[in-house]
């Protein structure tokens, strides 16, 4: 018997996947780029100039993964209610505590 076309398959951001990737490996090529100025004793404000880069680099992923979860993981709890419902928003909530704490 087939599942209905509305159950919750798969993760929100699989329609982005290829682009988070990307962003990803841009910041990772960021922090290897940080190892080398460092390695190179290159000056400390070059250097925090490159972190905070990196840092924003993974904070556009971080958001972009939180609102893939709110409008799709969030949403369908939301719509199945109880529960998994107040489950999936202290999820988010907690996550938007350490995006930002």
């Amino acid at each position: 018997m087939e599942a209905p076309a509305e159950t919750h398959v798969g993760h929100g951001y699989v329609n982005h996947k290829d682009d988070l990737l990307k962003r990803l490996r841009r910041a990772e090529g960021q922090v290897r780029g940080i190892q080398r100025m460092v390695e190179e004793d290159t000056y400390c404000i070059d250097i925090l100039t490159q972190v905070s880069a990196a840092t924003k680099a993974l904070e556009r992923v971080a958001l972009a993964l939180l609102d893939d979860h709110l409008s799709h993981c969030v949403a369908a709890a939301a719509e199945e209610g109880g529960a998994v419902s107040q489950e999936k928003l202290t999820e988010a909530s907690n996550a938007i505590a350490r995006l930002v704490g």
